[in-house]
């Protein structure tokens, strides 16, 4: 199976988005940090969905919602 490497970019930027986000709630700065975690993996979550489209516009669709 070919590696799909937009899933992996997004599962890397997640992976340095977690360290950065422990970093940040170690300064207190809960309400950012918490937004930005939740922003920056769901990426991921949408591309990873996308990959598993039924047609070749709901891929479409949803990758420009990883976009958004």
């Amino acid at each position: 199976m070919k590696e799909n490497i937009v899933l992996t970019k997004s599962f890397d930027f997640s992976l340095a988005i977690i360290e950065l986000y422990k970093e940040l709630q170690n300064q207190k700065e809960f309400i950012i940090s918490k937004q930005l975690l939740r922003s920056a993996t769901s990426i991921g979550a949408n591309a990873n969905e996308a990959s598993a489209a039924q047609s070749k516009r709901d891929f479409a669709h949803k990758m420009s919602i990883s976009l958004k």
